[in-house]
Order: C-alpha cells, then sequence, then structure tokens
C-alpha cells in the first residue's frame, strides 16, 4: 500500500503569521528521503493554505508523484489543466468549513463533476473522486470515467476517536459523546464494513481505490487490512508529529506501521 503525504498543514502554520516560513517546498526532498510514494497538496478557491505559487513549484520541483486536490469550479479546473499534476482529486468545498467534511456529491453535481474530467482528461491528467463509501457514489464514479476513487474515512476516524480516545469535534452532539462504548464500537464496525464493502465494489469496478480523511498512527491499522485499498493520504497527523521529531522520521513511522 503506497502512502501519499498531504503537506497542507506546513502551509497552514506559515499561513499562521503570513510569512514565507514553513516553505511547503521545502518538504519535498525530505518526503522523498523519507520513502513516501506520492505528494498531496489541496489548493482551495479561498487559498486559505496551498497558493498558486506553491502548487507550481511542487508540481515543477517534486521527484515524487503529485496529487493536486481541488474543487470542480471552472478556474480552478483550468489551473490544474495547465500545472499538469500526475493526478486530480476533486472533492467538495465549503468557506466556513475547517476541513474537507465529507465526500463530493457526485450525483447532485453530475454535470460539473463530468466536465471537470473531461477537461482534466484532455491534458492526460488522471482523475479521482473523493467520495463516501456509497455504493451508487461508486458506480456513477466508474460510468463519468473517473479512475480513482478516494474513500472519505472520516466517519471512521470520528467514531474511533470518540471510541478510544475522549476527542470530538464540533460535528459531534453532546448526545453522541454520551453513547455507550457497545453502541460506538458498533457504529466503528459498520463504518468499517461500509468502507470493505465500497473497496471491493470498485475495485470489482476497475476502479483504483485509495481513501483517507482523519487517519493517523492510531487508527490506520483497520484501514490497512482493507485489500482493495492501494494507497493512503495522510497529513495532518503527520505534520503534527513531524513538530517533534521531524518530518523525516514522522514519515517513516508511517510508512512502517504500512509495511
Amino acid at each position: 500500500m503506497k502512502l501519499g503525504v498531504n503537506i497542507d498543514h506546513i502551509a497552514v502554520l506559515r499561513e499562521a503569521r503570513k510569512i514565507n516560513d514553513p516553505d511547503p517546498v521545502e518538504a519535498l526532498g525530505i518526503l522523498k528521503l523519507a520513502g513516501a510514494d506520492q505528494v498531496t497538496i489541496h489548493l482551495r478557491e479561498d487559498r486559505r493554505h496551498i497558493c498558486d505559487e506553491d502548487a507550481e513549484l511542487i508540481v515543477q520541483k517534486s521527484q515524487l508523484p503529485v496529487n493536486l486536490e481541488c474543487s470542480t469550479q471552472s478556474e480552478i479546473i483550468e489551473i490544474i489543466c495547465r500545472l499538469k499534476p500526475h493526478r486530480a482529486t476533486l472533492v467538495p468545498e465549503k468557506r466556513e468549513e475547517v476541513t474537507t467534511e465529507g465526500g463530493l456529491d457526485i450525483i447532485t453535481y453530475e454535470e460539473s463533476v463530468l466536465t471537470a474530467i473531461e477537461r482534466l482528461h484532455a491534458h492526460e491528467i488522471e482523475v479521482s473522486l473523493f467520495i463516501d463509501p456509497d455504493l451508487e457514489a461508486i458506480t456513477r464514479s466508474d460510468a463519468l470515467g473517473a479512475d480513482w476513487i478516494e474513500l472519505h474515512t472520516g466517519t471512521y476516524a470520528n467514531i474511533y476517536a470518540m471510541l478510544f480516545s475522549g476527542l470530538h469535534n464540533s460535528r459531534h452532539s453532546v448526545k453522541e459523546l454520551e453513547l455507550p462504548r457497545h453502541t460506538l464500537k458498533t457504529r466503528l464496525d459498520e463504518s468499517l464494513t461500509a468502507l470493505k464493502t465500497a473497496a471491493s465494489h470498485a475495485s470489482s469496478m476497475g476502479l483504483k481505490v485509495a481513501a483517507g480523511h482523519g487517519l493517523n498512527y492510531q487508527n490506520v491499522e483497520a484501514i490497512l487490512d482493507i485489500d482493495a485499498v492501494e494507497e493512503l493520504n495522510i497529513g495532518q497527523s503527520i505534520v503534527a508529529r513531524s513538530v517533534f521529531t521531524g518530518l523525516e522520521r514522522a514519515v517513516k513511522e508511517m510508512k512502517a506501521l504500512i509495511r
């Protein structure tokens, strides 16, 4: 299983002070040395972390394949077509969200997704769709011509955090946090079953399968047991650990877990 390292949070730290340091471009050589298989970045419409210059330099300088996450907005797709990363992953965006909160609704927004896929394919860029583990969404992804799907693992990660770490975020209600452990365990098992079923369904249709969102050093093990998943994209937890261990060691530790 391959590891894509999302370096958006290096840019988040830079933007906290609106200065030039740390520079996400400097991470590229470290990722290669540490054994990462891919660099992942997200060029958001609001440019809250990765900016156009970052994206251009990363695509130009990276010795690893670059997976560039983006919305289906026409202007953004035009930038991606010009930069020509190895892969574009289409994701949903809401200005008010802290991070991507769910999969792309490719059924409601089928027309814009199809237009984006066709434009990206015309520039020889493979396309992944970041979706929830929903069988209908996977079937539509294949019909629309996607090369990959990336399964949103946020539901699994959130339940895992509540069950084993006592952690939660603002999307969890007080009622959810008071659920008994056996109920949380059941929900965790259900979320894993949904991911396994979705990955198997996608693989059977010829789609390549990645997974990501909220994965960390504690919860990744169960995802590694899903045979159809070929790649993980992990960012925040690796960059967070790197504050204490350095980026190279943080990546190597995640690679060791994957092996």
